[in-house]
């Protein structure tokens, strides 16, 4: 199967599309939100909300884990890059929804902002395999 026609050009194609500059822009900031979103509790002082700071940290990390493997194989994992928007939109919603009445401003609006930052991330990310790459 690996050696396909078909799925050989689409892993090219994909391939083609992670070394773009604007893809390593795509990845690397939604690398570096994942890390900013896992270590929030600590640098905004949230980290005595336990259900949010357990929260932004495992969503943080799989955030930036699947930045990781979309900067180094996305020509295997794109079909899993529409998991960063959904991680964007559970960040802006999970301080209601994880905390319930602790939610503070810093929560918010920390949540807020980082989940709308990886929700455009993860759009662009999941955007990169449908454009025409020059060969």
């Amino acid at each position: 199967m690996r050696t396909h026609p078909g799925i050989a050009e689409s892993r090219e194609k994909y391939e083609l599309a992670a070394e773009s500059p604007a893809a390593r822009a795509v990845t690397g900031l939604t690398f570096l939100t994942g890390l900013y979103l896992a270590i929030s509790p600590w640098v905004v002082g949230f980290d005595r909300f336990t259900t949010l700071t357990v929260n932004d940290l495992i969503v943080g990390i799989a955030l930036a884990l699947l930045a990781l493997g979309l900067a180094s194989a996305y020509g295997r994992t794109h079909g899993i890059a529409w998991v960063a928007p959904v991680i964007g939109v559970w960040t802006i919603i999970a301080v209601w929804v994880v905390s319930g009445h602790v939610a503070t401003t810093a929560t918010i609006w920390n949540n807020v902002v980082t989940g709308a930052v990886a929700l455009l991330l993860g759009l662009g990310a999941t955007a990169m395999g449908s454009r025409a790459w020059p060969r």
